[in-house]
């Protein structure tokens, strides 16, 4: 992608407690842009992923903010400091951080969950929007990737990457063909050498068919899409029984780390989307871009002037 000075079109989620230097820099490398997650990180713990990920790497890669985060600002701050080329956000609106990032030569791009947020981006003035279905894993939308892509991408003149349920070349070739430039891969990039996640992590995602991701939270309008396990059928109950987001989040705080750092993967909240299905295998990073790439290549291939109907 020209905009983001990369090879390939391929850029990593920024999934929390997950996406540190060691994937960013690896994915970076193998040509697409690695991102780091800054969700959990204080601004110096932020600074020092980014040393690292330079020590790692000489090419282009960035850092995803969570603007409803109370350090959103510094974090910010550390961003524009150390002159990361790009920033991806989510949770919350960019506009106030804009002209800081401009100033400092950062390219935006904020994920989007619907057309009427995309076109709000590109008139904040983000370089591009990141479109991400519901299929997705963690935090999630109410629209599919099918339909909101080609929504998005009708909507915006800047490029469009695609997101959510994009783990093969199959799906890389379909978002191309609704109109992205790119695509954002989160799950199918945990089962990677290269990512330190856990190794229960890692298998439960193997294990899992498309129907393991469940959605949780939906009733306190937080929806979160994670494998099914004993702290979602808690989280479920509590809602059958109608209880408010401050009672759920106590037993959801935490939860992701415990799962991804510790192992804990029946009381953490294992966040994947339902393209774990499809995941059979732990790759390097590397061999996994390039079985993307060449999918994608043959299937559009396949299916010119063969006709389809």
């Amino acid at each position: 992608m020209k905009l983001l000075s990369i090879e390939l079109p391929v850029i990593q989620g920024g999934m929390a407690w997950i996406a540190d230097h060691s994937l960013a820099s690896a994915v970076s490398n193998a040509g697409g842009l690695g991102v780091i997650a800054a969700g959990n990180l204080d601004p110096e713990e932020l600074r020092e992923e980014i040393i690292q990920t330079r020590r790692l790497t000489d090419r282009p890669f960035g850092v995803n903010i969570m603007l409803l985060s109370p350090r959103a600002g510094e974090l910010v701050d550390i961003a524009c400091q150390e002159k990361v080329p790009v920033v991806t956000t989510g949770a919350g609106n960019p506009g106030p951080f804009m002209e800081r990032f401009r100033c400092h030569g950062v390219k935006v791009l904020p994920v989007v969950a619907s057309a009427g947020m995309a076109r709000r981006m590109e008139k904040l003035g983000a370089d591009g929007v990141i479109a991400e279905g519901m299929e997705a894993g963690g935090h999630i939308g109410k629209v599919t990737t099918m339909t909101l892509v080609p929504a998005v991408a009708d909507a915006v003149t800047v490029p469009v990457v695609a997101a959510g349920g994009i783990g093969d070349g199959r799906a890389m070739a379909a978002a191309f063909a609704l109109g992205a430039s790119g695509v954002q891969i989160g799950t199918r990039f945990i089962c990677t050498f290269e990512c330190t996640a856990h190794t229960k992590y890692k298998e439960r995602i193997l294990n899992a068919s498309e129907l393991d991701p469940v959605v949780t939270g939906s009733s306190t309008g937080h929806p979160v899409r994670s494998l099914r396990n004993g702290l979602t059928r808690r989280i479920e109950e509590l809602e059958r029984e109608g209880a408010g987001f401050e009672e759920i989040e106590k037993i959801a705080v935490g939860a992701l780390r415990k799962a991804s750092r510790e192992g804990d993967v029946n009381n953490g909240s294992v966040m994947a989307g339902q393209v774990c299905g499809i995941i059979k295998e732990i790759n390097t990073v590397e061999e996994l871009i390039g079985k993307l790439m060449e999918e994608a290549k043959k299937t559009i291939d396949s299916l010119g002037g063969k006709g389809l109907w």
